[in-house]
């Protein structure tokens, strides 16, 4: 199971139905979603990219962007040992049972039962968790979209207007920027955009702005979400992905907490962050169907996000502390 959580936490916390004491299996579906699954990669490459210089470390083979990323993939492991640990002696304590597996001889599978198979707890995934995972992003979305200013669209239809009479050779530029901008506003004024400046003071001891925590609350159904809404805040278009350079450079040149450019802490504090963090509603929704119960969701939910803040906080005053800022 944890294994397999690196690629996702998903069919990882599905496998631990193959440990039978109830205890071990809940610990394991607990502590699965910390390893760095390949949604957080994209966040990962460019955050990196963006404020990571490309040194050579150790020897001409790995240099100082690959051993970050293979740090962030070792956060996850080694945060979660202890937390395992700490499952055990507490909320799941108990004696362990000896993990024994028989293994049959092998078999060509019968095509029509693993179809069978493959239908129902497709269809069993889609009917539970897919109502919740739909639910949470149609949650989102209209955070991100109301309320839709009507002065805002006054604004940019009077801009557009202006644009219109402009030579052909600039026009549709122009036009292309205008629309970038105004989705910049309409999220910048909606109830997201208001929420992450009323948690800036929250985010601020990471060394983010309200972009950025903004940003990690829109990511809430998927972690790579981050990227698509970084690049509307920056006004890029939500096309733009963790490979561009236009990204990269807006990152580098938009203001942090302290309004200096955001540097090589905040971005190792974001990385931190999501390496630990719960952002994903396929995951809640699964260890909801596996484990039958709410409190077990706020659970996870609660701890991991708990450790990506004391995680990020910690990264970043260090960092910042040491002048690691100035790395370039």
């Amino acid at each position: 199971p944890m294994l397999s959580s690196f690629a996702c936490a998903v069919p990882g916390i599905l496998s631990a139905r193959a440990i039978s004491d109830r205890r071990d299996r809940y610990v394991t579906i607990l502590v699965a979603p910390l390893m760095s699954c390949s949604a957080r990669l994209p966040v990962y490459v460019l955050f990196i990219a963006a404020f990571i210089p490309d040194r050579p470390m150790l020897g001409s083979w790995l240099g100082l962007q690959g051993l970050t990323l293979l740090a962030m993939y070792g956060v996850g492991a080694s945060v979660a040992i202890p937390v395992a640990l700490l499952l055990r002696r507490t909320l799941l304590q108990g004696q362990s049972t000896p993990f024994l597996i028989e293994l049959p001889s092998y078999k060509w599978p019968v095509p029509k039962v693993v179809l069978m198979r493959v239908y129902l707890n497709s269809r069993e995934f889609v009917v539970r968790a897919g109502s919740i995972i739909l639910a949470a992003t149609i949650v989102m979305w209209a955070l991100a979209y109301y309320p839709h200013s009507a002065e805002i669209a006054t604004d940019f239809d009077g801009r557009r207007q202006a644009a219109e009479t402009l030579p052909e050779a600039t026009r549709t530029t122009t036009l292309e920027s205008i629309d970038l901008a105004e989705a910049t506003a309409y999220l910048e004024a909606s109830y997201l955009g208001r929420a992450g400046r009323f948690l800036e003071p929250v985010v601020e001891p990471l060394g983010w702005d309200w972009r950025l925590g903004m940003a990690a609350l829109a990511s809430f159904p998927a972690r790579e979400l981050i990227i698509s809404t970084l690049g509307t805040i920056y006004s890029l278009g939500a096309d733009a992905n963790e490979t561009s350079s236009d990204l990269r450079s807006a990152l580098r040149a938009s203001p942090g907490a302290d309004g200096e450019p955001l540097d090589t802490p905040v971005a190792l504090s974001v990385m931190v962050f999501f390496a630990l963090c719960a952002q994903c509603t396929s995951t809640l929704a699964v260890i909801r169907r596996e484990m039958g119960s709410w409190g077990w969701v706020v659970l996870s939910f609660g701890y991991m996000t708990a450790l990506a803040y004391a995680g990020a906080f910690i990264v970043y005053q260090v960092t910042e502390s040491l002048g690691w800022g100035a790395v370039g």
